[in-house]
């Protein structure tokens, strides 16, 4: 009886495809899907802070925000999109000696800065949307208050979750890979994603939306004072800017993600599957 699903080796064996695939793929075509990949990363995110703001309760604000933000990474995968906390197991063709790390540095570049200026975009459009006015503009002080807390995290902290999200992450890119349907895929992709949101892991990508568009809603007076009536302090909301962000949060987290994805899903695996002397 043939199953319905890819071994783990033959997993391992398809990211080596996948990655020289990648590796040689032309420089447009991945930026344009690292593009889509952001703007489907930052709609998640958005839907995220919307599904949530109002909620009291961290755990179950974690537990419903978990569910909408899972569409993101199920939408890249089946629709089409670059994503880099992904692309970090392109490793497995880098160890393979298939892609040379010239290649392998390039198309990560490429996509990350496709996926930022996809999240960047929605940015755009959601504050000049209205959008931040939700439930008499609590919905802009929650996005406030969320940028907040990802820009004053320590190195340290913001380093570790990174390493723990795309651990995650890439365990649902990795399942995906194995279901040959896409009911398999959306399942596959589900839990690990909700995991990750639930337990309040960093997301390099989806804080490329969480982080700028509290930075521009700060700008906003009655946001601001709506966020400082949750707890945020005017300071705090000065800080807000560029190198929080970039030095803040994006620094240390994309770090972490490309070692969770790289070295303990990417590496880890093909150290056991495809390796020379491992067992196949």
């Amino acid at each position: 009886m043939e199953v319905n699903y890819f071994s783990p080796a033959e997993v391992a064996a398809i990211y080596s495809d996948l990655g020289v695939k990648k590796a040689g793929s032309p420089v447009i075509k991945q930026f344009v899907l690292a593009i889509m990949a952001g703007v489907f990363v930052a709609f998640a995110a958005q839907g995220f802070n919307a599904a949530i703001h109002t909620i009291g309760s961290v755990g179950i604000a974690k537990t419903v925000g978990g569910t909408v933000f899972t569409a993101a990474l199920m939408i890249v995968n089946i629709a089409g999109g670059e994503l880099f906390t992904g692309n970090c197991l392109m490793v497995i063709a880098l160890a393979e000696k298939r892609i040379s790390a010239g290649s392998l540095l390039r198309s990560w570049v490429v996509v990350y800065i496709g996926n930022l200026l996809g999240c960047l975009l929605i940015v755009f459009f959601v504050l000049h949307s209205g959008q931040f006015d939700f439930s008499d503009g609590m919905l802009g002080a929650f996005t406030i208050k969320t940028a907040v807390y990802k820009s004053t995290l320590s190195f340290g902290k913001a380093f570790f979750l990174g390493i723990m999200c795309n651990t995650l992450v890439c365990t649902a890119m990795w399942m995906a890979q194995a279901a040959k349907d896409i009911a398999g895929k959306v399942l596959a992709i589900f839990f690990p994603i909700w995991l990750f949101v639930v337990s309040g892991f960093e997301h390099s990508i989806a804080n490329m939306y969480f982080i700028p568009a509290g930075i521009l809603a700060g700008l906003n007076p009655v946001w601001a004072a709506k966020a400082m009536d949750l707890g945020v302090t005017a300071g705090q909301i000065e800080a807000l800017g560029i190198k929080s962000f970039l030095l803040g949060n994006l620094l240390p987290v994309t770090l972490g993600n490309i070692v969770g994805g790289s070295v303990l899903i990417g590496f880890l695996y093909w150290l056991v599957y495809l390796a020379k002397g491992r067992s196949k």
